[in-house]
């Protein structure tokens, strides 16, 4: 191999594979209460049906459009602060142009998506400290 070759780390490498997954209609203080994996900083709400697509929240959102606005997080439902429909990001994708694609579209984390269903969620940090340190 030759030292020019570069080994490719693919986003599925570095994703979080344990994410927290929530209906959209619970209110943003059940989601809190519920959620596992608060190193994801984010919530993923699933889809009511097989035409919908997923949403998300991050933990920034709720503190910039519940807290910040001194709404009540028992009467604020997900659905009203989520963002969706989301930009996904391939499992197979090289993490060089995930970092781009965040970039170019303002994001500093996306669910990861294989056959329409989440299967995990990358970040920036995850690409950094887990794709550069560990690979490189």
């Amino acid at each position: 191999m030759m030292s020019s070759e570069r080994k490719i780390i693919r986003v599925r490498d570095v994703m979080k594979k344990d994410f927290d997954m929530i209906d959209g209609r619970v209110t943003v203080m059940e989601a809190l209460r519920t959620m596992k994996h608060v190193e994801t900083k984010s919530l993923v709400v699933d889809k009511r049906n097989e035409d919908d697509e997923y949403g998300m929240v991050l933990i920034s959102d709720i503190a910039k459009l519940v807290l910040a606005k001194d709404r009540s997080p028992d009467r604020v439902n997900v659905y009203e602060v989520m963002a969706k429909p989301l930009l996904s990001v391939d499992p197979e994708m090289d993490i060089r142009y995930c970092a781009r694609y965040f970039e170019t579209f303002g994001m500093s984390r996306a669910p990861v998506v294989e056959n329409r269903k989440v299967i995990g969620i990358i970040s920036f940090t995850d690409m950094v400290l887990k794709g550069l340190v560990n690979f490189v």
